[in-house]
């Protein structure tokens, strides 16, 4: 697999988590959340401007029935956006139970109101894509 760098997004109506891949494009590491309002678009092209982004890899949000939950359609809409304003490919992975996952620490215990919880998940994301490509 040829390295390259990813940016990692764990979608919410009120916050974005992302995260980003090593430089060899190999594992997904938490890098920050953002406010999901009418700056988000133009914040992530800057991250992606600035990291030197390849790839983005999307969190797909579905229910226990494998459809697509409200989320979703928002997270397609702001893909849309994104592929219209730049040239990079963005993939879909799978993120049930992500963020229940990132709220766990190591020994399996619950953290509540941690505020690195989003983009622990957008981290999980990623290295999740990244372990299949």
């Amino acid at each position: 697999m040829q390295s390259m760098k990813y940016l990692g997004i764990d979608f919410g109506t009120k916050k974005v988590g992302l995260a980003l891949s090593d430089d060899a494009g190999q594992m997904g590491f938490p890098h920050g959340i953002l406010p999901n309002n009418g700056f988000l678009i133009d914040e992530i092209l800057a991250l992606i401007e600035r990291k030197g982004v390849e790839a983005v890899v999307m969190g797909e949000s579905r229910n226990f029935q494998g459809e697509e939950n409200p989320v979703a359609k928002d997270a397609k809409a702001f893909v849309r956006l994104l592929e219209q304003r730049m040239d990079i490919p963005v993939y879909f992975e799978p993120e049930m139970l992500t963020t229940q996952e990132a709220r766990r620490d190591f020994e399996g215990v619950r953290i509540k109101g941690d505020p690195v919880v989003d983009s622990s998940a957008a981290a999980l994301i990623l290295t999740s894509y990244l372990s299949r490509a």
